[in-house]
């Protein structure tokens, strides 16, 4: 494979003046530069990565860290980054797990997109400090190197609230989801202010915003649900499990009890009743995400945006109970 050294010999020139050709440096003519180019076309030169990055100090790697990798939530998530990355010039690469810091504490990235309780708030405002530039997908923080582009939990929320206390419920079951998590946090308090507002008792279970744990906290509910009553999932994928649990007992989803979630995920239009839940972009999301980075890694400014979401009622909400 060739080198700059074969470039320069084959030119007659220096080997800095290919790099400076090379790398578009006006320290040499069109001319020369064009005339490089095509020796080094013609050598099928290929640049050696590492010592442009050495040299450059930018990898053109954006790494995105998540919490998971499962279900179509992140994958169309990860579809917006992408379509935004695409001709840029920046590269994707997926994290996941506390070794992946090292990522960042090495440069292996110029820039990272954080969704994910992995990271704590000392931790990214660390990064934060030495220069990394970040955009938030679950928290809101100040610092000139962060950006935030966050989900509105509220509107989606209340809007799921306005329907189910509608129902007139004999008390709400919310499976939350992971602790500290930013927008369980957010999705939990509408529901329990509305609630208390409204003079409804809200049981609580715990919940990691996976089907799995979907499936324990139906398994734990069964035992003192009641007709009338409403289960609210804080994501579609405890949703699916408690659907799943509750199409093996006696209680009849949209009719003998509500079950609603959040996200709306394509396969809650295949259930049967189809699964209420709240709706927004999730491409979107990804692709405003990627925006906000890299205008924070090529101009140096920091961005705040909102993702809009609406709830979808479907069939999974029962008609008003009028025993309370």
């Amino acid at each position: 494979m060739a080198g700059i050294k074969d470039i320069a010999k084959e030119a007659g020139v220096s080997i800095s003046t290919v790099s400076y050709a090379l790398n578009g440096s006006p320290k040499v003519t069109e001319k020369t530069r064009q005339r490089i180019i095509k020796i080094a076309e013609e050598l099928n030169y290929v640049p050696n990565a590492a010592a442009r990055t050495l040299k450059t100090r930018k990898t053109h790697i954006i790494g995105a860290f998540l919490g998971d990798y499962s279900g179509s939530f992140y994958g169309e998530l990860l579809k917006g980054i992408n379509q935004e990355l695409s001709d840029t010039g920046y590269e994707l690469i997926v994290c996941n797990g506390p070794e992946s810091h090292r990522l960042m504490t090495e440069r292996m990235v110029d820039g990272a997109l954080i969704l994910g309780h992995r990271f704590t708030q000392e931790q990214i405002l660390e990064f934060a400090d030495r220069g990394h530039p970040l955009t938030m997908l679950d928290r809101e923080i100040e610092h000139p190197n962060i950006s935030c582009v966050l989900l509105d939990n509220q509107i989606g929320m209340n809007q799921e609230m306005d329907a189910i206390l509608e129902t007139n419920p004999g008390q709400i079951h919310l499976v939350n989801g992971p602790v500290g998590n930013h927008d369980a946090v957010e999705r939990r308090k509408v529901v329990v202010d509305r609630a208390n507002a409204a003079g409804v008792t809200v049981r609580e279970w715990t919940g990691e915003f996976t089907k799995r744990s979907g499936i324990r906290a139906a398994s734990d509910l069964l035992e003192v649900l009641e007709e009338g009553d409403a289960i609210m999932c804080l994501n579609d994928d405890m949703a699916l499990g408690v659907y799943d649990v509750l199409q093996n007992s006696s209680f009849r989803i949209g009719e003998d009890i509500s079950l609603v979630g959040f996200d709306k995920l394509e396969i809650t239009n295949y259930t049967q009743p189809r699964i209420a839940s709240v709706s927004y972009s999730k491409p979107d999301w990804g692709k405003k995400a990627a925006r906000a980075l890299l205008h924070l890694i090529e101009e140096k400014e920091k961005s705040k945006e909102t993702i809009p979401s609406k709830f979808m009622k479907d069939a999974s909400i029962r008609k008003k109970n009028n025993k309370r």
